[in-house]
């Protein structure tokens, strides 16, 4: 049962890594890998030269890792809210609610966004309406990160709950009515009971998503960048998408893309030591 699944992971995940010989090499597409010259670390020297690279990085590391801050602590918070609600249906409605945006692929939610952040579009139609002035929130590169961190944490901190969720499952019930008997106020219970249930979950996710601070997400940026915030809002994959396959720089991208691949491969070694080291976290 196991064999085709195991055939289609080598296929599409272990062959396609032959092709980072071509970090090494100055590719030609008529040479091919085995015929392309050998260049060495070339690319990667050109890479920390070149003087958008490091933009480039910082673009990631900035927007990944807001990604990553608020996209633990707003499912953290609204597990918590989400706990205290006693009507079950009203509490499975807006479970469905706030789970729906993160199954929507972002090339619909780009167009939403678009359309309701344009010029004329709803928000800025909005702020004109009661005395404030439009924003350029997709063509100015601050508001460009801003719109791109909470837009995507409005599409999956509903998702992101269920494993804050799934940590309060677990609190005996018992240490709720013994503290209500102690006259503990409701903040108190949740104070000194559900956040400290929630906190080895919290250590374990935030470790694990350091692994992860390159990855600023491709699909979200690419489907609601343009060249005005390239300055501020180009990451590491659209850049290699941008000089890899449009302008056909092909050993320059893949090694870009290696770099990033090594970090992360790093970053994921050192978060799951530190989870396993402070939450108790091991797959083997």
């Amino acid at each position: 049962m196991l064999l085709p699944a195991v055939l289609v992971t080598i296929l599409f995940a272990y062959v396609p890594m032959g092709g980072l010989a071509m970090a090494f090499q100055d590719f030609k597409p008529y040479d091919g890998i085995f015929g392309s010259p050998f260049v060495g670390l070339e690319h990667f020297r050109f890479m920390f030269e070149y003087p958008d690279s490091k933009q480039v990085i910082l673009n990631t590391l900035i927007i990944a890792g807001l990604k990553i801050v608020f996209g633990l602590l707003v499912p953290f918070a609204f597990a918590i809210l989400l706990n205290e609600i006693r009507m079950i249906f009203f509490k499975r409605v807006v479970q469905t609610l706030v789970y729906l945006p993160h199954f929507i692929s972002w090339v619909i939610l780009g167009a939403i966004l678009t359309d309701m952040l344009s010029s004329e579009g709803i928000v800025n139609q909005t702020l004109s309406a009661i005395g404030l002035q439009p924003v350029f929130w997709l063509g100015d590169g601050n508001w460009f990160r801003f719109t791109v961190v909470v837009s995507d944490i409005w599409q999956n901190f509903g998702f992101n709950t269920i494993v804050f969720l799934a940590a309060l499952a677990g609190v005996n019930p018992s240490l709720y009515e013994a503290a209500e008997v102690d006259g503990a106020s409701r903040w108190r219970q949740t104070l000194h009971i559900t956040m400290p249930a929630m906190i080895p979950i919290a250590v374990v996710v935030g470790t694990l998503s350091l692994g992860n601070i390159l990855n600023a997400g491709f699909d979200q940026i690419f489907n609601l960048y343009n060249p005005l915030v390239y300055d501020k809002g180009d990451i590491i994959d659209t850049f290699v998408y941008r000089t890899a396959i449009l302008n056909g720089q092909y050993s320059f991208g893949t090694a870009v893309g290696m770099f990033k691949s090594m970090v992360g491969l790093i970053l994921i070694v050192i978060s799951y030591r530190l989870a396993a080291k402070y939450a108790g976290y091991r797959i083997f």
